[in-house]
């Protein structure tokens, strides 16, 4: 059993997950911060790529990064590049069709952080940096754990727009979806199941680890409201 789909789609829903990390984190926090016109325009245009088809994705990203589009153009010219049916091209569907999934937890979780202890760090005389990083992160790390290990699932599990910008080739650009499909394509349904059962175990483990998350975040809570409802 070749077992390269699997290295290829865990290394590129590694990378996927690093990116849109730090960009999901960057763009909760700012605009959860905006006024709220501003934040629902936002809100739409980030969110999109979770709602739309995963082939339409697919097909806006050739739309800007084909070899024929400014973009795939220059890279080719000057780069020697090519940004479609290469491994890496598979970053960009990934990485785009994940992001509202790491958007929207790190948004709903600094939204729930009690700005009171901004304000105190800010009256110690720290930095919104530090503030940041050293008070925010650690009350909202949950929220952002959870939305990582959604965001790897969804990456490791992307299909549509994958197929449309990086193709499969065995040994080159197959990931465990694109496989799946070509070897139920070609009638061989018992490679398929083998791969259908990988995929289904790591997607259990992701789970079993969100869930995991959630209970952490709740037994706080309740230890919390124990007192409370003693005295009572």
């Amino acid at each position: 059993m070749d077992w390269y789909p699997l290295f290829n789609s865990l290394r590129i829903a590694a990378i996927s997950t690093a990116v849109i990390f730090f960009l999901g984190i960057f763009a909760a926090y700012y605009v959860a911060k905006l006024p709220r016109l501003v934040k629902g325009v936002l809100d739409v245009v980030l969110t999109l790529p979770l709602v739309l088809p995963p082939t339409v994705v697919g097909y806006f990203l050739l739309r800007l990064l084909g070899p024929k589009r400014v973009l795939g153009m220059w890279f080719l010219e000057v780069l020697d590049t090519r940004l479609t049916m290469v491994w890496y091209s598979a970053i960009f569907a990934s990485a785009v069709v994940a992001f509202p999934l790491m958007y929207r937890t790190a948004r709903g979780a600094f939204e729930s952080f009690d700005t009171t202890l901004a304000y105190a760090g800010r009256t110690l005389g720290k930095s919104n940096t530090w503030i940041f990083w050293r008070v925010m992160m650690p009350c909202c790390k949950q929220g952002i754990i959870a939305g990582t290990v959604l965001s790897f699932a969804r990456a490791l599990g992307e299909y549509g727009a994958t197929a449309m910008i990086a193709g499969y080739t065995p040994g080159r650009t197959a990931t465990i979806s694109t496989t799946v499909y070509q070897l139920w394509r070609t009638g061989n349904d018992e490679e398929a199941m083998k791969w259908v059962l990988v995929n289904l175990a790591i997607s259990t483990v992701v789970l079993l680890a969100v869930n995991m998350l959630e209970r952490r975040d709740r037994a706080p809570r309740r230890s919390a409201a124990a007192p409370e409802g003693g005295s009572a």
